[in-house]
């Protein structure tokens, strides 16, 4: 069994900072590329960022130069640096993972239960 687990979300005032983790667990083999993915209430999920297994990323356009993807592949664990933070980054943050399972014969896309980020004063 597979799980991606969040944490790290919560209140905080514009222009504040938060640190999104996201830990991978259970019979994992490999882990490939890695994102966060956010919904706000009344709109679709939309990409925040990527990263590969390599350390490429990859940025929506509202978030660039304010968040920072990165990962620890020794821990199966993904980060989300959150500065500057406005009441549009109000959101569900998910954090997705493409895993190859031990046992397994084929690659699975998993996605966390989501954390709560809400920017307000």
């Amino acid at each position: 069994q597979v799980q991606l687990v969040e944490s790290g979300g919560g209140l905080v005032q514009p222009g504040g900072s938060l640190r999104l983790s996201c830990a991978a667990s259970g019979r994992i083999f490999r882990i490939d590329d890695m994102g966060w993915y956010r919904q706000a209430p009344g709109k679709e999920r939309e990409l925040v960022a990527t990263i590969t297994s390599g350390g490429s990323t990859n940025y929506a356009d509202s978030v660039k130069g304010r968040f920072t993807i990165s990962r620890d592949n020794a821990k199966n664990t993904l980060y989300l640096q959150m500065i500057s933070l406005k009441p549009e980054d109000t959101a569900v943050y998910y954090c997705n993972a493409k895993i190859f399972p031990r046992s397994a014969t084929v690659w699975f896309t998993y996605w966390g239960q989501g954390t709560q980020v809400t920017v307000s004063s």
